[in-house]
């Protein structure tokens, strides 16, 4: 993404606006979520867990949450 030099908060609230028919959304959408994903990997397997009860999911949650993080 280029570097721009913004006179005041106007200029600034238009650099940021993307037209919902631009075809550069769809790309632009992509790259928010691949930062967020190697900024915030998600700390779970994927998938459908059943639990008996809360308890056991919590129990589950916090080991996930003490697992190391992947890459």
């Amino acid at each position: 993404m280029p570097i721009r030099k913004l006179r005041d908060l106007r200029e600034a609230e238009e650099a940021t606006w993307c037209d919902p028919e631009d075809p550069r959304l769809v790309h632009r959408i992509r790259a928010v979520w691949q930062l967020a994903a190697l900024l915030a990997p998600k700390r779970y397997p994927p998938g459908v867990y059943k639990y008996r009860s809360i308890a056991e999911a919590s129990e589950q949650a916090a080991r996930w949450e003490k697992a190391p993080h992947p890459g």
